[in-house]
């Protein structure tokens, strides 16, 4: 009687340590975990652009409405929050991405302005503002790369048998990742053309 509860014990032991249910856990606590450096780091982008406004303002009056749409942008991003319980929401995650889109487009139309301002173009204050924004806008790269390989990771491991298995039991589903709004635009070659304009 003994032994075979003990050979009842090591195969449950065996399957249990075989299901993927720890490393499911590891793996969405890592997924929460780059999420939150991504906000983290869009959050810091937010920060910095009431500062480059104002400094911009001073120099460049006249731009109010690239000023103002900079700064409705960043009303808009800064409105909506994803959690990491509303990640396995994929609309939540596309309207916080384009949300960051449109901030992102917003600041290099801010940018572009700049460059009818040489003044603007050497304050100092300015320029640490541009490099600290430039910096931000690689942290943002590297938290995203971050996001997406380890929501590839859970998602891989949530539909390798037997890990699926306990994902069905548990209600793991596939988490959304990042996506690029027009993707066969980027896909193709962009046309160069070294004819001479008239």
């Amino acid at each position: 009687m003994k032994s075979i509860v003990a050979a009842l014990m090591l195969v449950a032991s065996l399957l249990l340590g075989g299901c993927g249910y720890n490393t499911i856990q590891t793996q969405d606590e890592a997924v929460k975990a780059a999420w939150s450096e991504v906000v983290n780091q869009y959050q810091r982008r937010a920060d910095l652009i009431p500062n480059l406004v104002n400094t911009v303002k001073g120099f460049a009056a006249q731009e109010e409405k690239v000023l103002v749409g900079v700064t409705e942008a960043r009303a808009r991003a800064t409105s909506i929050q994803v959690t990491p319980e509303l990640l396995n929401n994929p609309q939540a995650l596309q309207k916080f991405q384009a949300a960051q889109g449109d901030l992102t487009t917003a600041l290099k139309s801010l940018l572009m302005v700049t460059e009818n301002y040489p003044q603007l173009k050497s304050d100092q204050n300015f320029r640490d503002l541009q490099a600290q924004l430039e910096g931000t806008e690689n942290r943002i790269t590297v938290a995203r790369n971050r996001y997406i390989a380890a929501v590839q990771e859970y998602n891989g491991t949530i539909r390798k048998f037997p890990s699926n298995l306990t994902a069905m039991v548990f209600s793991y589903e596939v988490k959304p990742n990042f996506t690029v709004e027009n993707e066969a635009a980027i896909s193709a070659a962009p046309t160069v053309d070294f004819a001479p304009t008239k």
